[in-house]
């Protein structure tokens, strides 16, 4: 595993931007991740929407992947399909095990010639769940979405082993802690902007 990059290479690569949104359940405030990569714009697409490749760089899922069909995140979220357009724009809800009102997390995919793809993930909520906590004691969903970004630009270079994340990936509790601090002064600035921007 040695040609997976650090995950600290990623973070240079992400633009991070908050911004305020309506979702069904009302007024939400929403955090952003963009990054570019480099893989045709529909490779990225089954990327992201292809349990078996999805669970490479994230986690198992399971459910009907068609508007309106029900899936199932891994002990992390589940919901319904809201939107599935090929090969541009997913959207679901994303309703938390702790939660019962329902975010909802967009993906935005746009073409940037024939190799590569512009990706932007959305996550909206009318929960106040998004700021920044510099001291490490609890960190934003917006930050818990940079390492799976990480792991599909390294899955879609084909530096990732053939197999279930579960199966290759080792956690290590003080350097996700690292990782998430030097990503939360990222989002720190991103909440700065937004609040001189109102």
């Amino acid at each position: 595993m040695s040609d997976i990059a650090a995950q600290d290479a990623s973070i240079p690569l992400v633009e991070r931007r908050v911004t305020n949104r309506k979702i069904g359940d009302g007024p939400a405030h929403a955090v952003v991740l963009r990054r570019h990569l480099d893989a045709p714009v529909q490779d990225v697409w089954a990327a992201v929407t292809t349990p078996d490749r999805i669970d490479r760089f994230f986690l198992p899922v399971s459910g009907d992947f068609r508007e309106g069909g029900d899936y199932a995140f891994e002990g992390q979220a589940s919901g319904r399909i809201l939107a599935c357009d090929a090969p541009n724009l997913l959207r679901l809800e994303w309703i938390p095990p702790d939660r019962t009102e329902a975010d909802q997390v967009e993906v935005r995919l746009t073409s940037d010639g024939d190799d590569a793809t512009w990706l932007e993930l959305e996550h909206a909520s009318i929960a106040d769940v998004f700021h920044t906590d510099l001291s490490g004691d609890k960190f934003s969903p917006a930050i818990g979405w940079e390492g799976p970004l990480h792991f599909l630009g390294e899955y879609l270079r084909g530096v990732l082993p053939d197999r279930p994340s579960m199966e290759w990936y080792e956690f290590d509790e003080a350097e996700e802690v690292r990782l998430a601090k030097l990503r939360a002064a990222e989002w720190a600035k991103a909440e700065a902007e937004y609040a001189e921007s109102r």
